[in-house]
C-alpha cells in the first residue's frame, strides 16, 4: 500500500489513533489506559472502579512533581476519552449491569501498540523472524502445490531429515538452543500473543458495527420485511464468510480443543522453569494468556449471539404489529356493516365469480338429545383398611450437586480443563436427565466453565430400566483455577 498525502492529511484529523498521539494530554491517557486495560489484560471495567484509579493515577503524577498540571476532574476527563470525536474508550451498558462499563476502542490497541514498540528491547531478534518468514512461505508454496508427485517428493524430504535428527540423538548428539535463541523465541512470542488479544477487539468492532447497522435499518425501514431480512442476513453473512470471519472461527475451534489447551499449558509451564526466561517472566500474564484468548473469544461470540437475538425481537414486534393491524381492520369492517345495515342497497351490487353457495340440508342435523342430569351426593363413604404404600413418596430424583462438583474437582486434579463428555464417560449419569442438567447448572454459575453453543457433543447414559439414552448438549469446558485466583 502507498501512503497517499491527502489520505494521511485526512486521517491526521480524523483517525483516533493518530488523535491520540497528537494530543496534548497523550502522554496521560496513554500511560493510564495502558496500565489499566493492557497490563491487565482487561476487556472491561466499571465506571467507578476506573474512575477511582484515574483519581490515584492523577494523585500520584501530582506528588512526583509533574511539570503539566491537570486540573479536571477523573470523570470528567474519562467523559472527554469516551466523545465520537475522541474515540479512545467505548462507554457501553452490559445487559447484566445498569452501571456504565469501558473498554478500549482497536484504535486506541493500535496506537498504544505502535508506542510500546518505540522502546528499546534487549535485543532485536532477527533470526526467529527469518524462520517464521520461511516456514510461512513455504507453507503457502506447498499449500497451493497441484502436483502431488512433488508434494509426496517434499514430504519424503522432511522424512530424511526426520530420521537424520532421530539418528543424531540416538547416537547422543542432542541439539540445544543456546540461551540468546531461547530469549529471541520468547520475546517474538511474548508480543504475537499481546497483539492477538487486540486483534480481537478488531473483530468484536466489526461485529458491533454490523449491530448497530441493523438496529438502524429496523427502526428506518419501511418496505417489505423481506427485503430487510434479506439484507440483514446478507450482511451478517458477508462478517462470518468473510476471511477475519473464517479465521476467528478456525482460530475458535482450535483453542476450544482440549488437547490444544493441554498442549498449551504444558509449553507455558515448561518455558516458565527455564533458567535462560528468569528475567523475562516475571509477568504472570503470559502463563495464563490461553484463558485471556478464550475469555476474549468468547465475548466475541456473545456478540453474535446478540444480533441473532436483535433479529429474533424484530420478527416478533413485527407479527404483534401485523396483528393488531389485522384486529384493527376486522373491527373497521364490523362497524361500517353496522352502519349500514338498515339500508341496504336495491339490485345486484356485488358479483363473486366462482362462488359455491353453503348448502345446509335440515335432515343433516342430529336429533335432540336430553343433557344428563349429574347428581351430586354428600354422603362420604369410608373406604376398605387397606394399607397403603407410602414408599413411593420418598422415591423421588434427588441429584447431589455437591458429588457433581466433587467428580469436575477429582478430573481437574489431574488436567487443567476437562469436557463434559469426557467427564461423563469417568462419571456415567446416575440420575439421568435431571443430573445432566445440575451440570448445565455449575457450568453457568462457574466463571471457569466456558460454554460454546457452536459445538455440539453427544452424550449417553443407562436409564433405571436399562435402556440407553443420549442427548445433544453444546459443549461445556471446565477449566481448573489458578493459584493466583483462588
Amino acid at each position: 500500500m502507498v501512503l497517499d498525502f491527502f489520505d494521511l492529511k485526512n486521517m491526521r484529523k480524523t483517525h483516533p489513533a493518530w488523535r491520540l498521539m497528537a494530543a496534548e494530554n497523550g502522554p496521560l491517557v496513554a500511560g493510564f489506559l495502558d496500565s489499566v486495560f493492557r497490563e491487565n489484560n482487561l476487556r472491561r471495567i466499571e465506571e467507578s472502579e476506573l474512575t477511582m484509579r484515574l483519581e490515584d493515577y492523577l494523585y500520584r503524577l501530582s506528588e512526583s512533581g509533574a511539570d503539566q498540571e491537570f486540573p479536571r476532574s477523573a470523570g470528567e476527563y474519562l467523559d472527554e476519552w469516551a466523545r465520537n470525536d475522541r474515540g479512545w474508550l467505548r462507554k457501553f451498558y452490559p445487559h447484566d449491569s445498569d452501571e456504565p462499563h469501558y473498554d478500549l476502542t482497536p484504535s486506541t490497541e493500535k496506537a498504544l501498540q505502535w508506542l510500546e514498540s518505540l522502546f528499546e528491547k534487549t535485543f532485536i531478534g532477527t533470526e526467529s523472524r527469518l524462520f517464521a518468514s520461511f516456514d510461512l512461505l513455504r507453507q503457502i508454496v506447498h499449500g497451493v502445490e497441484k502436483d502431488k508427485d512433488l508434494r509426496i517428493k517434499e514430504l519424503k524430504r522432511k522424512r530424511t531429515e526426520i530420521s537424520q535428527q532421530i539418528k543424531e540423538i540416538e547416537s547422543g548428539e542432542i541439539p540445544m538452543l543456546d540461551g540468546r535463541e531461547i530469549r529471541e523465541r520468547f520475546i517474538q512470542f511474548s508480543r504475537t500473543s499481546r497483539e492477538l488479544l487486540g486483534d480481537f477487539r478488531a473483530v468484536e468492532h466489526n461485529f458491533r458495527e454490523l449491530d448497530h447497522s441493523v438496529r438502524e435499518q429496523i427502526a428506518s425501514w419501511t418496505g417489505e420485511k423481506g427485503e430487510l431480512l434479506g439484507a440483514i442476513f446478507g450482511k451478517q453473512d458477508s462478517i462470518t464468510q468473510s476471511e477475519q470471519g473464517l479465521s476467528f472461527r478456525a482460530f475458535w475451534d482450535f483453542l476450544m480443543s482440549s488437547g490444544s489447551q493441554d498442549e498449551l499449558s504444558m509449553l507455558l509451564d515448561k518455558i516458565f522453569e527455564l533458567e535462560e526466561l528468569k528475567d523475562l517472566t516475571q509477568d504472570n500474564r503470559l502463563r495464563r494468556i490461553h484463558f485471556d484468548w478464550i475469555n476474549a473469544g468468547e465475548q466475541t461470540q456473545r456478540m453474535v449471539a446478540r444480533l441473532s437475538r436483535q433479529l429474533r425481537r424484530y420478527l416478533d414486534d413485527r407479527s404483534y404489529y401485523e396483528n393488531k393491524r389485522i384486529v384493527s381492520l376486522l373491527d373497521n369492517i364490523d362497524q361500517n356493516a353496522l352502519t349500514v345495515r338498515e339500508s341496504s342497497p336495491q339490485g345486484v351490487f356485488f358479483n363473486i365469480d366462482g362462488f359455491r353457495p353453503n348448502l345446509q340440508v335440515p335432515m343433516e342435523r342430529p336429533l335432540y338429545s336430553i343433557p344428563v342430569k349429574v347428581e351430586l351426593d354428600s354422603l362420604i363413604i369410608e373406604g376398605e383398611d387397606t394399607v397403603i404404600d407410602t414408599s413411593v413418596l420418598y422415591n423421588q430424583i434427588v441429584v447431589d450437586k455437591l458429588r457433581l462438583q466433587r467428580n469436575i474437582k477429582k478430573e481437574l486434579a489431574d488436567q487443567s480443563q476437562v469436557s463434559l463428555g469426557n467427564l461423563l464417560l469417568k462419571h456415567p449419569l446416575e440420575e439421568g436427565l435431571a443430573e445432566l442438567i445440575t451440570y448445565f447448572t455449575i457450568a453457568e454459575e462457574s466463571s471457569y466453565a466456558v460454554i460454546d453453543d457452536q459445538i455440539i457433543e453427544k452424550v449417553f447414559w443407562i436409564d433405571h430400566i436399562g435402556r440407553e439414552r443420549s442427548a445433544k448438549v453444546p459443549k461445556i469446558l471446565f477449566q481448573r483455577k489458578l493459584k493466583d485466583d483462588k
